[in-house]
C-alpha cells in the first residue's frame, strides 16, 4: 500500500509544496510544531533513510539545504532544525523546523491545526524566498 506521501507525490492527495525537483519535494506539514514546518522527501518510497542509495542520500540533504534556506528568510529564526525521524509514515523524509528555542523541535508538545489558508500563506512565503 502506498504512502500518504506517495499519494502526495501522485497527486492523490493534495499538499501546500514549497519546492520540487524531478527526485524529490518538499512540503508544509499541515499538523506543524511551528509555522513554516516543512516536509523534504525523495519522491521514490522508500522505507528508511538511511536505504537510500548514497547519490539519492546526499541529493535529498542538498535538497533540504535550499528549502531550509528559503525557510529561514521566510520565518526569521535563530536556525532551520532538522530531524530524522520516520516511524508514523513510513516513506522516508525530513523535518525542518525554523527553531527560537529548543522546544520548538519538541515533537511531543501538541501540534498547530493551521487552516488552509494559513497553510497556503505560508507556503507562498517560502516559495517566494527560493
Amino acid at each position: 500500500m502506498a504512502s500518504v506521501f506517495s499519494k502526495i507525490v501522485a497527486g492523490e492527495i493534495p499538499a501546500h509544496i514549497v519546492a520540487e525537483t524531478t527526485e524529490f519535494l518538499a512540503f508544509l506539514d499541515v499538523n506543524p510544531l511551528v509555522m513554516g514546518h516543512v516536509l523534504v522527501i525523495p519522491k521514490k518510497e522508500i522505507d528508511y533513510i538511511f536505504d537510500m542509495d548514497e547519490e539519492s542520500y546526499f541529493g535529498l540533504t542538498l535538497f533540504a539545504k535550499i528549502v531550509a534556506e528559503g525557510v529561514k528568510k521566510a520565518f526569521p529564526c535563530i536556525k532551520v532544525g532538522m530531524a530524522v525521524i520516520g516511524l508514523e509514515v513510513h516513506h522516508a523524509h525530513i523535518h525542518l523546523i525554523p527553531m527560537n528555542s529548543v522546544s520548538d523541535m519538541n515533537f511531543s508538545l501538541p501540534k498547530l491545526s493551521p487552516g488552509q489558508e494559513e497553510l497556503a500563506e505560508a507556503a507562498q512565503k517560502i516559495k517566494a524566498q527560493l
